[in-house]
């Protein structure tokens, strides 16, 4: 069963929080220390997500009434992509990522960048985008990426 897709509001905050939280808890501390997770985690408290919400084109994918997975769209960068570990590679990401591309392109965006963790780089590669440069945060480590939209 696909997931719907739509524009997130103020009453997904928790929801949202509690996906990404599983997913760097369950998929990206396969690749980030302990410390390095709990950091990231900070940034994503209901009030932080709350926070965000104002500030970028948040978009949300819904199963049978719960929120599964999460992607925003901040000007040309597209940030915090995450799939509730029980959802991953059903799609749903892939699903999200059409929306932000669409999204994208109807701003007139030509090309969009994604600060990829090392967990989903895979992803990003296989849905076209490309590895511009590495960045370090402290011990965090991020693939910038690229991807060309239209033609």
């Amino acid at each position: 069963m696909e997931s719907q897709v739509r524009p997130a509001t103020s009453d997904d905050a928790a929801a949202i929080s509690r996906v990404i939280i599983a997913a760097l808890r369950e998929s990206n501390s396969r690749d980030y220390p302990p410390d390095v997770i709990a950091q990231v985690e900070e940034n994503f408290t209901p009030e932080a997500v709350s926070a965000l919400l104002v500030k970028r084109t948040v978009f949300v994918a819904v199963l049978q009434g719960s929120l599964i997975a999460t992607a925003s769209l901040d000007g040309h960068v597209v940030r915090s992509v995450f799939v509730d570990p029980a959802h991953q590679g059903s799609g749903t990401g892939r699903q999200l990522m059409e929306v932000i591309h669409v999204a994208a392109a109807n701003a007139q965006i030509n090309a969009v960048r994604v600060p990829s963790s090392i967990t989903a780089q895979g992803f990003y590669a296989r849905l076209g985008y490309l590895k511009i440069r590495d960045e370090h945060h402290g011990s965090e480590r991020t693939v910038v990426m690229e991807k060309q939209l239209g033609d």
